[in-house]
């Protein structure tokens, strides 16, 4: 059983964003409470909560806290601490589209009611309810793509986009979990995801406790796994999606697609509409984190012991845009995408809009 990646709770002082620690996964499962807004952008930054849909429910519970813990007695107090908070929340990550999505939620609620007591309780209720609706679109995520993976199918997944990068069940491991449910006849190649091994980390321990049959493989091996015939198909997440089907995930993503497309292999996005930027015509538009040079320069769990020489220049991007042309269907919470996107992501955006 996999941990509940996020919850809002009532602590003695007041409401608190409780959520595993996953920088310490495999080795330790900690559940750490953030109690201050401070401590909410700072899981989100250093990765203690990861993934666009969790970080989307993340920035939702510490717009709830900050309120639940305001002393603001007039409405005027507390929106302005509000809008601190949606500032600050925003500043933590620029590529998932989730976060932005469900703070402009949440600031859409702040309009229109002049009593603090009635808000507090409210942003509550919406934060719950984002994070039970990104519960249920997974879940349906995973309902429409079980079908692409068929019995007996070795499938190859980069990154994590499981229960640990969502409210649970996951958007690509949804995917994966579906098939699983339906035919339980299937293996994982689990890409290791350098340089923070999210899926050699958290993947494997997510794939692993629900007995699901897996092995890891460093990234640069996936082309020769591809080569041997080895892989029927590529499930993937994403932290943003283009209007045109664009697709950003992890670094690396992009290389895996490129290797699927030459060896004929379908490569698929599994994401939420709400990870769906109508605003961004392609992915050239959408903005890529950098993050410290040191997560490359230093291994992910050997924190003392340099990979590369002091004073080597490192480039370490988060992420990459798939380009949509080499994406066979964006599988969503209403159905599975298929080219052109600009047409057949438009037909849905209703959907949405409405939270649907």
């Amino acid at each position: 059983m996999i941990p509940e990646t996020i919850q809002l709770v009532d602590l003695p002082g007041g409401p608190a964003v409780r959520m595993i620690d996953q920088t310490l996964l495999p080795g330790q499962e900690k559940i750490i409470d953030c109690t201050t807004l401070e401590q909410v952008c700072e899981a989100i930054k250093s990765l203690r909560v990861r993934g666009a849909p969790a970080i989307g429910c993340a920035a939702a519970m510490g717009m709830a806290l900050v309120a639940g813990r305001s002393t603001a007695t007039d409405i005027g107090a507390l929106r302005r601490e509000l809008t601190q908070a949606r500032e600050a929340l925003a500043a933590t990550r620029p590529t998932a589209v989730n976060l932005f999505w469900a703070l402009e939620r949440m600031m859409q609620v702040t309009e229109g009611d002049d009593d603090p007591a009635r808000l507090r309780g409210r942003l509550r209720d919406e934060a719950l309810s984002i994070t039970a609706d990104d519960l249920d679109r997974c879940r349906r995520i995973g309902r429409n793509g079980a079908p692409l993976i068929t019995a007996g199918a070795n499938v190859l997944t980069h990154c994590n986009a499981g229960a640990l990068a969502t409210a649970g069940y996951g958007t690509a491991l949804g995917v994966i979990r579906g098939a699983y449910e339906d035919h339980a006849d299937l293996h994982v190649w689990v890409d290791e995801t350098r340089p923070l091994l999210q899926g050699a980390r958290l993947t494997s321990w997510e794939l692993m406790r629900d007995g699901i049959p897996c092995t890891v493989i460093c990234d640069n091996m996936a082309a020769y796994v591809m080569k041997q015939g080895k892989v029927d198909c590529c499930v993937v997440g994403a932290d943003r999606v283009a209007a045109n089907g664009d697709a950003a995930n992890k670094i690396g993503t992009y290389g895996v697609a490129v290797l699927a497309h030459h060896h004929g292999i379908p490569f698929y996005v599994a994401a939420p509409l709400s990870t769906v930027d109508y605003e961004l015509a392609s992915g050239d538009e959408i903005p890529i984190e950098e993050r410290d040079p040191s997560e490359v320069s230093y291994m992910a769990g050997l924190a003392t012991r340099s990979a590369t020489p002091p004073g080597a220049c490192v480039y370490s991007p988060a992420f990459d845009v798939t380009p949509a042309r080499l994406i066979a269907g964006i599988v969503t919470e209403v159905g599975v995408a298929r080219p052109p996107y600009t047409s057949s992501l438009a037909a849905w955006r209703a959907h949405q809009s409405a939270g649907q």
